[in-house]
């Protein structure tokens, strides 16, 4: 009996995860057409620039979850569940894998799976005490071909066109200088239109909110992903987040702390494009503004309502690929690095772990089975050690996900932020030089350490001392990432075999 109350109380606790529980999550982002097939073959073809279905299912990803928990991950965020307008290959924006362009609400992909798997995948995550995250649509539908043919009633449940905004193309100056626009008009092209619902109808709210609540607690769902915010009235999202009942993450694809940070007052998190645009510069190459993503730091804690619950990501299926920009490894690291150990919940896009170098969409959406799911690459490791710090940093210090990031140092080239409370906080050194970069100390001060304190470098599992006032002398060389903690916190972590 005992059992059966804690496995429901575990149930309840997952179910409508909020943000305050997400916070302490890691996320590992997968698009369910590239990432494991049913049968785990790592040789089943899949040139991401053919943009055709590559056979990957709800399936295969259970059958690969100790991959992705064995990095750290809590939590994993899939490509839409909804079923696709069929597409033929022939089309020049090639088919629907990646689940952007649904033509009915109430079925599935079946290209992905069935029901019962995505219950599946579900509770095997919950299982491992991981949350799922779901990407949903409802900016549009999408129709095979050009506006003029749009046949309304093919769509499931807004089957007429007065469920839709009349035909317009967003054009690209309309974002910044014509939110009406942008909201109203249609995005895609004549070979996939993307049909522009009405979002300002209330059979449209109203649809839609009972729609999520059943999707959410149909499959189990702890939190979702949503697409092309910007493009959607504002005053539609508090009441379609909380019939969802879950934590909320929204993409407002843009630079600006201006623009993205009032959509807090509509969905709870949003994607944190600020950080990702001064990240990228700044690790892109050796001359990268650190001064830029120092001020960034800053702004995010000033024009956001809360940035400890925005995710941040250095890579995801709408960018291109960091080392596409920069193939040096220890950039990656480092912009990995500072990703994971910033204010936020962090955001892994599959392949980063095998330091994918896909350039633009479609060419960043590889298949994970190709690489043969190595674990013993660079990065795997990095980033199951990144991840198993934070994790522990979130167990011992309850104010860890709450506490805003300080930079402590900045200069041309490297940059040191403090997360965390009391005298046990991180300290990431993070530098732009590369793995050509020159040997040097740096001094870092104001960490929040003791005089004295013991502290471990835990990406080269290196023991050292702080100076007065708890001054970090810190060997910087060959563009490495440092990393620091307490020793006397770290006693069973397992972090550097403590």
């Amino acid at each position: 009996m005992l059992s059966a109350i804690l496995l429901l109380t575990y149930a309840l606790h997952v179910f409508a995860a909020s943000s305050s529980d997400w916070r302490s999550r890691s996320v590992y982002q997968v698009v369910v057409d590239r990432f494991a097939q049913t049968s785990g073959s790592t040789t089943a073809p899949c040139n991401a620039a053919n943009q055709i279905y590559c056979g990957g299912t709800w399936q295969g990803l259970i059958n690969k979850l100790d991959y992705i928990q064995n990095m750290g991950f809590t939590a994993v965020w899939i490509s839409p569940v909804t079923q696709q307008i069929d597409v033929p290959a022939s089309n020049p924006d090639g088919q629907s894998y990646h689940g952007y362009w649904q033509n009915d609400l109430y079925a599935l992909n079946p290209a992905f799976g069935s029901q019962s798997d995505l219950k599946s995948l579900a509770s095997a995550l919950h299982s491992r005490n991981m949350y799922l995250m779901v990407d949903v649509v409802v900016n549009h539908f999408a129709w095979n071909g050009n506006s003029t043919g749009v046949n309304y009633s093919s769509y499931n449940p807004f089957n007429d066109s007065s469920y839709f905004h009349p035909f317009c193309q967003v054009k690209t100056s309309d974002y910044g200088t014509n939110q009406t626009a942008v909201e109203k008009c249609w995005i895609g092209d004549p070979n996939v239109e993307l049909t522009d619902v009405d979002t300002t109808s209330p059979s449209v709210k109203s649809t839609y909110n009972s729609w999520i609540s059943s999707l959410i607690s149909t499959y189990s769902i702890d939190g979702l992903r949503i697409d092309t915010v910007r493009n959607v009235n504002q005053d539609f999202f508090p009441a379609f987040v909380s019939a969802a009942g879950t934590y909320a993450v929204g993409e407002i694809f843009d630079g600006s702390t201006s623009t993205v940070c009032p959509y807090q007052s509509y969905v709870p998190g949003v994607l944190n494009y600020p950080l990702y645009f001064t990240l990228v510069n700044a690790f892109q190459s050796t001359s990268g503004n650190m001064a830029a993503l120092a001020s960034m730091v800053n702004q995010l804690k000033t024009n956001c309502s809360d940035s400890t619950i925005m995710g941040t990501f250095l890579e995801n299926h709408d960018n291109p690929r960091f080392p596409s920009l920069n193939n040096d490894i220890a950039a990656a690291q480092n912009a990995i690095g500072m990703t994971m150990l910033s204010d936020g919940i962090p955001i892994i896009y599959q392949g980063q772990e095998q330091h994918y170098a896909g350039g633009a969409v479609p060419n960043n959406r590889e298949a994970v089975w190709l690489s043969g799911y190595n674990t013993q690459s660079t990065l795997y490791g990095y980033i199951a050690k990144v991840n198993q710090l934070r994790n522990h940093a979130v167990s011992v210090d309850t104010g860890f996900t709450t506490w805003q990031s300080m930079v402590i140092y900045q200069d041309t080239t490297t940059i040191a932020i403090r997360k965390g409370t009391g005298n046990y906080p991180v300290i990431g050194v993070w530098s732009n030089k590369g793995s050509k970069g020159a040997a040097y100390n740096q001094s870092i001060g104001v960490t929040g350490y003791d005089t004295g304190a013991a502290v471990v470098e835990i990406v080269g599992c290196k023991h050292m001392t702080a100076g007065t006032n708890g001054t970090l002398n810190v060997a910087m060389g060959q563009g490495a990432p440092k990393i620091f903690y307490p020793s006397s916190k770290l006693s069973g972590s397992g972090v550097c075999g403590l």
